[in-house]
């Protein structure tokens, strides 16, 4: 036996269906992350490569429904969730997705999950477990959908039901996109983050690299799209010079290093480096451009990730402390800094699925303050005549342009640059426009991107 983050569970998993339910079970009692707890099992598995993907499906496509399916399984048991054992729900989970996804005779499906359930939690919750996927499998999604939404008390809850996201989260979504003048949107946008990923990958520029297996994207000049999904092989992922990274994330980097052209001695600051994709990026170009990064990570664990993601750069110096002091202990010292501040995640949901399940609105509120400290002291360690790149992976009103606009009153001395027209001559092709202000405000269902915000903030000189 071997035990993942405390779950006990054979050594060498034999199916699909096993290693779904052995991550699954991880996820929601241990607060596991499926996309680092599934390779790992993967690894101790003997699963073949059509098995590791049917495996893969049915753990994202299972975090990403929970909610709608919790619905249903709260329905056909006759009792709240709270009161059903966690292995034996995400067996239910796990085979609600089943029968409401894929092409295949439904009591094969509950034959098959009533043996999961036979083999991994024990004969005597088997026929439970049949009596409510049999109830399951006379309904079809949709019908499923009408159901659950006839008791719905308004278009939130009605949009929480058949897009699976959280009411709060679809209410800060809503604020975002019309504030963004894109009101009407988003239907569009759960639907998007419903959708399972492409693995795009950036070649970092300045080194040598073939990938005419791959697919080009739409807008960074060095990212590509994986084809067949494992980037372990992929010429130069182990020597450092290609990585894993959304496309949104490439642009966040290219906004500052292309604001404006690079003088050599530079001094460049990512105040919040960890994991490293951005920093990496930054430090490709940083290099050609004959300019130094200093990294600063407050996590002693994530310093280390920064570390090896800049393993191949010379030009680089890393960091651990907290990023709010820079301000004090390095004034006015920097040309450019990239801000990636820590935030609420919620324009990644497509990758991290689970997350969109553990969010709570008390964690914005908790990292406002953060972010405005941590701009503050970007503005005070930022040279007059520099350029300051204030990121974050969400689209909430109140983590970006609400943070911008507060930091814009209190320093006159800041102007804010236009990103759309920065990144204009840097995209392969033209980035559509999805906003009226000057800060981009990336959309996967608009760019095929995470939700990311980018804004550009220059300091008198």
């Amino acid at each position: 036996m071997c035990a993942v983050r405390g779950l006990f569970m054979p050594a060498k998993p034999s199916n699909a269906r096993t290693v779904a339910f052995e991550v699954l079970v991880a996820v929601e009692s241990s607060q596991a992350y499926s996309n680092l707890l599934l390779p790992a099992t993967f690894r101790s598995s003997n699963l073949s490569t059509e098995e590791r993907r049917f495996a893969t499906e049915l753990v994202y496509g299972t975090l990403r429904w929970q909610g709608f399916y919790d619905r249903i399984i709260e329905r056909v048991a006759g009792r709240p969730l709270h009161k059903i054992d966690t292995p034996v729900l995400v067996c239910m989970r796990l085979g609600v997705h089943q029968l409401l996804t894929l092409e295949k005779p439904r009591h094969a499906i509950v034959n098959e999950m009533v043996d999961v359930a036979k083999k991994q939690i024990g004969k005597s919750v088997t026929g439970f477990i049949n009596a409510c996927l049999r109830k399951v499998a006379d309904k079809s999604v949709q019908q499923w959908i009408d159901s659950l939404s006839a008791d719905a008390v308004n278009d939130v809850q009605r949009l929480s039901i058949e897009f699976a996201h959280p009411e709060w989260i679809i209410d800060e979504f809503e604020k975002s996109l019309t504030s963004h003048g894109r009101n009407n949107d988003v239907a569009a946008l759960l639907a998007a983050d419903n959708v399972n990923p492409t693995v795009t990958c950036v070649a970092l520029p300045g080194f040598t690299q073939a990938h005419e297996d791959n697919v080009e994207t739409q807008y960074s000049p060095f990212a590509f799209v994986l084809k067949g999904g494992d980037p372990a092989s992929v010429t130069g992922i182990s020597e450092g010079h290609v990585r894993v990274q959304d496309e949104g994330s490439q642009l966040a980097a290219l906004a500052l290093t292309r604001a404006v052209p690079i003088t050599e001695g530079e001094k460049w600051l990512d105040l919040c480096a960890g994991p490293g994709g951005k920093a990496a990026l930054l430090a490709a170009e940083a290099r050609l451009g004959g300019a130094h990064v200093s990294c600063n990570e407050v996590n002693e664990a994530r310093s280390g990730l920064v570390a090896q993601a800049l393993g191949p750069f010379s030009n680089v110096t890393v960091v651990t402390s907290d990023g709010r002091e820079w301000g004090n202990t390095h004034p006015e010292e920097f040309d450019r800094i990239m801000l990636d501040a820590p935030c609420s995640g919620l324009g990644s949901l497509r990758r991290r699925p689970e997350s969109r399940w553990r969010k709570k609105p008390s964690d914005v509120e908790a990292l406002v303050p953060l972010q405005r400290e941590l701009l503050e002291s970007a503005v005070a360690a930022l040279k007059p005549g520099g350029i300051i790149a204030y990121v974050t992976c969400t689209p909430v009103v109140v983590e970006t342009e609400g943070i911008l606009q507060q930091c814009l009153q209190v320093h006159p001395e800041l102007s804010e640059l236009d990103v759309w027209d920065v990144l204009a001559p840097v995209t392969t092709t033209p980035l559509p426009r999805a906003g009226t202000g000057r800060a981009v405000q990336l959309w996967p269902h608009v760019h095929g991107t995470d939700a990311m915000f980018i804004s550009l903030l220059l300091k008198k000189a």
